[in-house]
Parts: C-alpha cells; sequence; structure tokens
C-alpha cells in the first residue's frame, strides 16, 4: 500500500509540475544565474510548481449506459415471469396481468424500440420500477390478502385492488409507448423538413 502510495505521488500533476520547475532551476544554475544558492532556488522551484498544480481530479465512477441498465431488466422481466408462472389468480386479474407483461416485453424487446428507450432515461426508470417493485408488490400484496380474507371475511375485495394496480400500471406504461412513438414521429418530421430544407 505504501509503494502504491508512493508511486501514486510520483505520477501525480505536483510532482511532475515541481519536478518541471526543479528542472529550470537546475538549468539556470548550469547558466550560472543561481549561484551559491542554488538548491534553495531548485528547492523553491520544484514547491512553487506543486502549489500552482491543478489538484488531482478523481476518476468519474463508470456507470452502466442505458443500454446495459435495460439488458438487467430484461434479466429481472425472464425472473419476473417464472415468479408469476407460479401464482394463480382470478381470470380478470390474470386477463388484466397477461395484457401488462405483454406491453412489458414489446418495451423490453431488443431492437430499435429498445434504442428508442435507451435515449429516455425517465422511460427506462418507469420499466425498472415496473418490473422490480410495482408487479411483483402488486401480486404479492394480493396473495397476502387473499389468505388474511380467507381467515376474516367480509373485508374489500383483494382482487379489486390487485385489478385496479394492474390497470393504473398498463396505463403508465401505455403512455411510455405513446411516449415514445411521438419521439420517433417528431424525429421523422424533423427527417423530412431538413430533405425539404435541402431541395
Amino acid at each position: 500500500m505504501a509503494t502504491s502510495r508512493f508511486l501514486g505521488h510520483l505520477e501525480s500533476r505536483k510532482n511532475l509540475t515541481g519536478s518541471a520547475c526543479a528542472i529550470a532551476g537546475l538549468a539556470l544554475t548550469f547558466a550560472g544565474a543561481a549561484g551559491a544558492y542554488w538548491p534553495v532556488v531548485v528547492a523553491g522551484l520544484y514547491g512553487a510548481g506543486a502549489l500552482l498544480a491543478p489538484p488531482e481530479r478523481p476518476p468519474v465512477p463508470d456507470f452502466p449506459d442505458a443500454c446495459a441498465q435495460l439488458d438487467g431488466i430484461r434479466t429481472d422481466f425472464g425472473r419476473l415471469r417464472t415468479y408469476l408462472a407460479d401464482v394463480g389468480l382470478p381470470p380478470a386479474a390474470a386477463g388484466r396481468l397477461t395484457e401488462l407483461t405483454e406491453l412489458l416485453g414489446g418495451l423490453l424487446d431488443p431492437g430499435w424500440v429498445a434504442q428508442v428507450l435507451a435515449r429516455d432515461a425517465e422511460g427506462v426508470h418507469v420499466l425498472s420500477r415496473a418490473v422490480r417493485l410495482d408487479v411483483p408488490e402488486a401480486v404479492d400484496a394480493y396473495v397476502r390478502a387473499r389468505w388474511w380474507v380467507r381467515l376474516a371475511p367480509g373485508a374489500e375485495s383483494p382482487e379489486r385492488h390487485l385489478e385496479r394496480q394492474l390497470g393504473l400500471l398498463h396505463d403508465e406504461l401505455t403512455s411510455l409507448a405513446a411516449t415514445l412513438r411521438e419521439t420517433e414521429a417528431r424525429r421523422q418530421e424533423s427527417h423530412t423538413r431538413y430533405l425539404e430544407d435541402r431541395a
């Protein structure tokens, strides 16, 4: 660790700038300008150079780009589908869930749709939240509530809550798909204007 710290100091901007100034001090010494005080001149120039050097800049964190994030969401979506296949849902909720998973699958399909989506950070966040949090939470809450209703009947039907939640999620993802479609429509219109202006 001490060796790496020492090597880090040798490669630092402060040391390199200070060393360049010290070499200039040695050149002044050989030229006869520093006189008997040449060690003080060389050390002073090294110190001045080290003080004037720009500070070290820590490296920027290497976060995954949107395409890599989408790959992770696709993997998690596969795990979510496996989980959903094992949960028994009433027909109405199962139908809504099928519509929702088909919409999610279409948005996450590799290809040009994913390329458009990758340019929309908020859209990637919406998909990630739906796959990793909202859908599993809605289904798990239903499964738990269904168990309690068996013990204490008469409460509001958990199926209704689940259907409403899945409907709201479907609306949110449909809105995202519409936004992506508008983005592509604007791109097409922009290209049309460009070609018209060029003509």
